[in-house]
């Protein structure tokens, strides 16, 4: 139901877009973020977007990382630039119907993950 692409291996500063394809959900719905789980520590989250349109990050990722979504394709982005080599790890999507008052580290819906690997 959350099928995500985009994840790969790439050289600190440069970029990656991972996108979730949301489908066969029994709501619509109003929340939709990516959080993230590097071996060893606990999920992260990196940004959630609400149906308004608005948006949280992470203080980590703050400024490097976009989330955006395309209603008409029932699919959601994150632009990744500036990569660092501490964003290794497994990304993973999610879905709530409810507002998400900030980054969450799970949901409802979660997709099965994509490994994004930034090297030195």
């Amino acid at each position: 139901q959350l099928a995500l692409s985009g994840g790969g291996s790439v050289q600190a500063g440069g970029s990656l877009r991972l996108s979730c394809v949301i489908t066969g959900l029994t709501y619509r719905p109003y929340c939709m973020g990516w959080f993230r789980q590097a071996p060893g520590n606990w999920r992260e989250g990196v940004a959630a977007i609400n149906g308004d349109g608005s948006t949280s990050y992470g203080d980590s990722v703050n400024g490097r990382f976009t989330i955006s979504k395309d209603n008409a394709k029932n699919t959601l982005f994150l632009r990744m630039n500036s990569l660092e080599v501490e964003d290794t790890a497994m990304y993973y999507c999610g879905a709530d119907p409810y507002r998400c008052l900030a980054v969450r580290s799970d949901f409802r819906y979660e997709g099965q993950g994509t490994q994004v690997t930034v090297s030195s």
